[in-house]
């Protein structure tokens, strides 16, 4: 009953992305990280085919953006992590770039061959460098793809240009400052009027510091707004049965096996 009353209460927030379908959006953070078929993976072509093959429809990724601003879907600002090279992304070229392997076998992916692979997919993307705003936003407008992507960045002066230059065609999550706005204001109707009406999803942890952020009040004061709330990273079935049942619009999982098995048997998959 409490899924059903989520559905139903929740206002369609105008954008595609979000509204349509309108059941619960299963995300597959940076493709399924902990998959165990495409541990140590992340952001590559294989982890997002792994996930497409699954049936997921919403892949989430992050973008930076090389010295000669190419586009990266990659998360960390350095090489030095996840690949066999070492070097800030922001002084590198796409030509130094490519040279870098992960997990010893795949390339850095460009957000273009994202798109160009997968043109039915929806992407979640998180800005990680203020140099790859300006690109972002002439990527997304070049190839008319507002309705195929959510935005969202830790930075709210990433965002805040990103929002100014893509003049709300795009629908963006709500960055650090906004969150605090919806969870201490006393009504979403204030809190949508304190943001400027610029988030179109919250999209927040579960916990922090072991201290409940995902509640059923900041449910209710979202959804009457109609806006959503995807809560990230779940990978625990119990954990995500629970924010299911609370009523979230989303998951962002690293273990899309996991997802798509508790969503399948509560007839919640849409893949």
């Amino acid at each position: 009953m409490d899924v059903l009353n989520a559905v139903v209460t929740r206002r369609p927030t105008g954008y595609p992305f979000l509204d349509d379908p309108p059941g619960v959006l299963a995300f597959a953070h940076r493709g399924g990280a902990f998959h165990p078929e495409i541990e140590g993976l992340e952001n590559t072509m294989a982890a997002f085919r792994h996930a497409v093959a699954l049936g997921y429809r919403y892949l989430e990724t992050d973008v930076h953006a090389t010295r000669d601003g190419m586009l990266l879907a990659f998360h960390d600002s350095i090489l030095d992590r996840v690949t066999d090279q070492k070097g800030e992304l922001s002084t590198l070229s796409y030509a130094e770039v490519q040279g870098a392997l992960i997990g010893g076998r795949e390339r850095v992916p460009t957000l273009a061959e994202l798109f160009d692979e997968f043109p039915e997919v929806r992407f979640n993307i998180d800005i990680k460098s203020a140099a790859a705003v300006r690109p972002l936003a002439d990527f997304i407008g070049a190839r008319n793809a507002h309705d195929r992507v959510l935005v969202g960045s830790f930075s709210g002066a990433s965002l805040r240009l990103f929002r100014r230059l893509t003049q709300g065609r795009v629908p963006t999550s709500a960055h650090p400052v906004e969150v605090a706005v919806w969870l201490l204001s006393p009504t979403g109707r204030i809190a949508r009027l304190l943001t400027g009406g610029h988030v179109a999803a919250l999209q927040i942890p579960h916990r922090k510091r072991g201290i409940p952020v995902t509640n059923s009040w900041l449910l209710r004061k979202a959804h009457a707004m109609g806006t959503h709330v995807h809560v990230w990273t779940i990978d625990d079935p119990d954990e995500m049965a629970e924010l299911l049942d609370r009523g979230v619009d989303g998951l962002m999982t690293d273990r899309t096996d996991i997802l798509k098995a508790v969503l399948v048997e509560r007839g919640q998959w849409e893949g």
